[in-house]
C-alpha cells in the first residue's frame, strides 16, 4: 500500500511520483514543459514508466519508490512490515515504505510482468481525484478507481451513535425570559439613556449595573443593582447602592451585603444611598470581631441592640451630611438594607437588619416565605407623645377631644424631628437548601405581586447548584408589567 503524505525520501521528484502514480507504458522523453499543464503531463508520463507489475489478485500497488521484490516472491514465513503513517512517526525517524502485497500469502505464484496491450492497472483510493486530467493531457489512459483495503467499513456495519433521546440527562430549568405577567413592560429592555455627566465631577457617575459573588463557609452569595426601566429611558442614575465586603480572616471573617435607595425625585438620590451604604460598613467593619463572635454564640439581644445603635449613627450622619448641604433631611435620605454572613462553616446564622421598604424571602421546599421582620404592636404604659392619650389628667379631668392644636417647642428642648422608619432585625438559622433573598423595593413589590415571577424564580434556583453570576443577572432583570424602580438584590443559596 502507497504512503500518502510527504516525500519520505525528501526528493521533490519522490514527492511528484507520489502524487501522480501510474503504471503506463514509457512514450519517449517528452520536450521540455512550457506550461504547468505539460510539465503536469511530463511527471505523469516519467512515473508510469517506472511503476511495476502488482498481483492479479490485489487490488493494492507497489509504490515506485519502493525496492524490487527478491527472486521468487516473499516466503509465507517473513513477517509483513506494518504500514505507519508519517503523522504519527518521531520526527527523527524517517518514514518506512509500504512493502509489496505478499504474493504467495495465499499460495499463488508471483505473477508476470505486465504486458504492453494489458489494461491499466487499478488505482488504490485516496490518489488525488484531479490527476485524470493531467493523466488525459498526456496521452495516458486513466485507470479505474479500485476500494482500498484500508478504506473504512459501510456505514451499515457501523455501531450507530446514541442520540439525545436516549441519554439520561438532568432537567434542566427554562431559558432566561424578558418579561412575565399579561404582557410586556412599557419600556425597552435594555438602556437607552446615559445620566449627564459633569467634567469636573466624574466620581459621581453611578454604572447602570452591578454584580458580585463570592462562596464563603456553607453558603454562596450572589448580589447585583440594576437600573430600572424607567431611570435607563429618562437618562437619570441608578439610585440604589450596592455593597459588599468582608472583614477578618479565616473562620473569624465576617461578610457584610448593605443595599440602600436614595428618596425618589431628588437630585442627589444617588450619592446619599451610597454614603449610607459606606457609612454602615465602616461601623461594623470596626466592629467585626465583636459582631463575628456575637453572631457565633447565638447573642440575639446584644446583636439587635448593637447592630441598632451602629444603624442609627450611620443615618444621623446622613442627615448631618444633608444640614452641611444646605437641604432638607428628607431630600437627603435612604433605606438602608444589610444582611451579616459568618465565613465560619459551622455558623449557619444569618442576621438581616435595616430601615425602610424593601424585602426579605425564603426559597424553602419550593415555596417562597415572606420573612420580612413586621413592626410590632407597642406594648407599655402609655406615656404622653409615644402611644394612644392617657384617659385623664392628674388631676381627674378626662379628655374628651383633641383639637388637633399643636405645641410650640419650648425654647430650653430642640425641635422634635419627623418620624423615622422603625428598625427592623431578624436572626435566623438557616438550612442545608435553603435560599435567602434580601432585596430592596424594586424588586420586592413586584415578588409580592406577580405570582408568575415567584414561580419563574422557583424553578430557576431550586437546582442542585447555584446559578452563575450572569445567570443570576439575568434572572433578577425579568420585568413585570407596572415595576420599572431600581433593582437591588442579593442572595445567598446554602450548600
Amino acid at each position: 500500500m502507497s504512503q500518502q503524505g510527504g516525500s519520505p525520501t525528501g526528493h521533490e521528484d519522490d514527492w511528484w511520483g507520489q502524487l501522480y502514480d501510474d503504471s503506463t507504458e514509457d512514450t519517449g522523453p517528452a520536450p521540455a514543459p512550457d506550461t504547468l499543464d505539460d510539465r503536469f503531463a511530463s511527471v505523469a508520463g516519467a512515473v508510469g514508466a517506472e511503476a511495476e507489475a502488482v498481483d492479479e489478485g490485489s487490488a493494492q500497488r507497489r509504490a515506485p519508490w519502493d525496492p524490487p521484490p527478491p527472486p521468487g516472491g516473499r516466503t509465507s514465513t517473513e513477517t509483513p512490515v506494518t504500514t505507519v503513517p508519517e503523522s504519527r512517526m518521531p520526527p527523527e525517524a524517517p518514514a518506512q515504505p509500504s512493502p509489496d502485497p505478499d504474493p504467495a500469502r495465499d499460495g499463488s505464484p508471483a505473477a508476470a510482468p505486465a504486458a504492453a496491450d494489458s489494461p491499466p492497472p487499478q488505482i488504490p483510493d485516496g490518489t488525488l481525484p484531479h490527476t485524470a486530467r493531467h493523466r488525459a493531457a498526456a496521452g495516458n489512459p486513466v485507470p479505474q478507481r479500485a476500494a482500498s483495503p484500508s478504506a473504512p467499513a459501510p456505514v451499515a456495519d457501523a455501531v450507530p451513535l446514541r442520540t439525545a433521546t436516549h441519554l439520561d440527562l438532568p432537567t434542566l430549568p427554562p431559558a432566561s425570559v424578558d418579561y412575565v405577567g399579561s404582557g410586556p413592560p412599557t419600556y425597552d429592555a435594555e438602556p437607552t439613556a446615559l445620566p449627564p455627566a459633569d467634567p469636573d465631577d466624574l466620581d459621581d457617575l453611578v454604572a447602570d449595573t452591578v454584580l458580585d459573588g463570592a462562596r464563603y463557609g456553607a453558603c454562596t452569595l450572589r448580589a447585583v443593582s440594576v437600573r430600572g426601566d424607567s431611570a435607563r429611558y429618562r437618562g437619570e442614575p441608578r439610585r440604589d447602592s450596592l455593597l459588599t465586603a468582608r472583614f477578618g480572616t479565616g473562620e473569624h471573617a465576617l461578610v457584610l451585603v448593605a443595599m440602600a435607595t436614595g428618596a425618589r425625585a431628588t437630585p442627589g438620590a444617588h450619592r446619599a444611598a451610597a454614603e449610607a451604604c459606606h457609612w454602615i460598613g465602616r461601623a461594623v467593619g470596626r466592629s467585626h470581631a465583636r459582631l463575628a463572635e456575637d453572631i457565633r454564640a447565638a447573642r440575639r439581644g446584644d446583636l439587635k441592640s448593637g447592630l441598632h445603635r451602629l444603624t442609627d449613627r450611620s443615618l444621623g450622619k446622613l442627615r448631618a451630611s444633608a444640614a452641611e448641604q444646605g437641604i432638607e433631611p428628607e431630600e437627603y435620605a435612604a433605606t438602608l438594607r444589610c444582611l451579616l454572613l459568618p465565613a465560619d462553616p459551622e455558623c449557619r446564622t444569618r442576621v438581616f437588619f435595616g430601615v425602610g421598604a424593601g424585602g426579605l424571602f425564603r426559597l424553602r421546599d419550593g415555596d417562597w416565605q415572606d420573612i420580612e421582620p413586621r413592626v410590632g404592636e407597642v406594648t407599655g404604659e402609655p406615656v404622653v407623645g409615644f402611644g394612644s392619650l392617657p384617659a385623664e389628667t392628674p388631676e381627674g379631668d378626662r379628655l374628651t377631644m383633641d383639637l388637633g392644636i399643636p405645641t410650640p417647642p419650648s425654647p430650653y428642648e430642640p425641635a422634635p424631628e419627623p418620624p423615622r422608619e422603625p428598625f427592623r432585625f431578624r436572626a435566623s438559622v438557616a438550612r442545608p437548601g435553603d435560599t435567602l433573598l434580601m432585596c430592596s423595593g424594586g424588586l420586592a413589590e413586584p415578588l409580592r405581586g406577580e405570582p408568575d415571577l415567584c414561580r419563574y424564580l422557583t424553578t430557576r434556583w431550586s437546582g442542585p447548584t447555584p446559578p452563575g453570576l450572569a445567570a443570576f443577572l439575568a434572572d433578577t432583570q425579568v420585568r413585570v408589567k407596572g415595576y420599572a424602580d431600581d433593582r437591588t438584590a442579593a442572595a445567598v443559596w446554602e450548600a
